[in-house]
């Protein structure tokens, strides 16, 4: 950065940023860590025109960010967001896609209550609607099941701690006000930013000893960033899904693939087949119930296709019915994404004993007490 430039000002930083980063496909400069950190950190405060907003996140796009530059970024949004240490030593932290679902009804929302009953505390994390998507959350879902979805971070953390509950669910705008407040400023920007990218490993809720993050993706360059970003956020494990609209369960019907690591460590490549596992469907996810009404945004071919309330209880619905031990397809997703967790987390010595793990508790019904 120009020596010139006050570190204090924050508008004259974001100038010095916006003259290096958007100055076309060959000219535009990358900026170091501490730049992008003082750049999102004034956003987040309010200091910046939101014009100049959105061309410091389409910039950054445009020319694609670096490791550092998203780091950066994710240095501003962990020092805003009002994070929590739960009396637990362990946490299972899902981050789910924050845009949501419009293909199929999301069993994810109901894995934390399903791992809490297998004596592992876990939390899930999101907001009401974002871009691209603007599909069907797990805000909306939990919500659509009685779910208490405005929880402070200390009452969600209290929760962990409660042994009749185990899980909880935090929104952004209760551990990120401020990086909440900048929803309609991405909607206008309408493409995928950095935000999208890093606010999964906001890290609201830790454990004692250790706090394990798990996401999901579905282009190819993400799970190193993801690994990358956890290992940053401090997280001591992270568990990155090939999973179906890029949530943490993978398609229940061929072999899927995910990324680990241990102790901040490099991450590994493993596979998963559902039917090594016991899992026998003809499909990839729980499917779209045919009656739902229908909701399209014109001339937008990422967004909503869907009725979010509509799809969000049919969601809620299949979700109950398997913790009650139902069998299906929202059943056999629980079952695959719980394994995958528990064998993570050291709790399972494979994938096939922690699947019969996940299909015993679900058959027991108790996890779904800890809903009601």
């Amino acid at each position: 950065m120009n020596q010139s430039v006050s570190l204090t000002d924050p508008k004259q930083v974001m100038h010095s940023i916006i003259q290096r980063i958007a100055t076309g496909p060959e000219l535009s400069k990358d900026i170091t860590r501490d730049e992008a950190y003082l750049g999102m950190k004034a956003i987040l405060d309010g200091q910046i025109d939101p014009v100049q907003c959105g061309i410091f996140f389409i910039a950054l796009r445009m020319k694609r960010e670096t490791d550092d530059e998203n780091k950066g970024v994710l240095d501003a949004i962990l020092e805003a967001t009002r994070r929590v240490t739960a009396e637990v030593d362990e946490v299972v932290d899902i981050a789910d896609p924050y845009d949501g679902y419009n293909r199929c009804l999301p069993a994810a929302p109901f894995l934390p209550p399903l791992l809490a009953e297998l004596g592992v505390a876990a939390v899930n994390h999101g907001v009401d609607a974002v871009g691209p998507k603007y599909g069907v959350t797990a805000r909306h879902v939990l919500q659509a099941a009685g779910v208490n979805v405005d929880l402070a971070p200390e009452a969600a953390a209290a929760r962990l701690a409660d042994p009749a509950v185990g899980w909880a669910y935090v929104d952004q705008a209760r551990f990120c006000p401020s990086l909440h407040d900048l929803v309609p400023l991405r909607a206008k920007i309408i493409k995928r930013q950095a935000i999208t990218t890093v606010e999964v490993a906001s890290r609201p809720i830790a454990g004692r000893q250790r706090t394990h993050f798990v996401t999901g993706y579905v282009h190819k360059p993400y799970p190193p960033i993801y690994a990358m970003l956890a290992r940053h956020a401090g997280f001591d494990s992270a568990l990155i899904i090939r999973g179906v609209e890029g949530g943490v369960i993978p398609s229940l019907r061929q072999p899927g693939k995910y990324y680990w690591f241990q102790d901040r460590g490099e991450e590994l490549e493993g596979d998963v087949n559902p039917q090594a596992l016991g899992i026998e469907q003809g499909v990839r996810a729980v499917p779209l119930p045919a009656d739902l009404p229908k909701s399209e945004r014109s001339g937008d071919e990422v967004a909503i296709m869907v009725d979010v309330t509509a799809t969000a209880r049919s969601a809620a619905e299949a979700g109950l019915e398997a913790l009650a031990g139902n069998r299906g397809a929202t059943y056999d997703a629980l079952a695959l994404g719980a394994a995958l967790i528990l064998h993570h987390v050291g709790r399972a010595r494979g994938l096939a004993e922690a699947a019969d793990m996940a299909r015993a508790a679900l058959d027991s019904g108790r996890a779904l007490a800890r809903v009601k």
